[in-house]
């Protein structure tokens, strides 16, 4: 049983650290100009799956966003089309910010997980001992 929580956990902690890499990508990409006949940077999603052969979750792949991005007038900028219009990700940085706490938090509750399975198997070790 507790190596079932800690594998279970484990998985956990692998799909929250996927996340967090495609959040942080996001967020150090959402100031990425390209030229309006280009794709903008497109946003990361984490794809996340269970299985009925074991348990706990596993990342499936990753999702693209939309490549269209929006249009900002920037005249001055050497990326800029005749109008002086940019091409820059539609990341909200907002929803960002509020998926990483979330990331974070899965990942800190799943590393919690681990730990207090690895105490109480250590204490189990010592009832056995004694």
């Amino acid at each position: 049983m507790t190596f079932d929580a800690i594998g279970i956990a484990g998985t956990g902690l692998t799909v929250h650290r996927k996340w967090l890499d495609a959040l942080s990508d996001n967020i150090a990409n959402i100031n990425t100009v390209s030229a309006t006949d280009g794709a903008a940077f497109r946003e990361r999603y984490v794809l996340v799956q269970t299985s009925d052969a074991s348990p706990g979750v596993y990342v499936a792949g990753t999702a693209l966003g939309d490549a269209e991005g929006r249009l900002a007038y920037q005249p001055d900028h050497p990326l800029a089309d005749a109008e002086g219009f940019v091409r820059l990700p539609d990341i909200d940085l907002g929803d960002q910010m509020s998926q990483l706490i979330l990331a974070q938090r899965g990942y800190e509750a799943s590393a919690a997980v681990v730990d207090r399975a690895r105490n109480t198997y250590e204490s189990a070790l010592q009832i056995g001992r004694s």
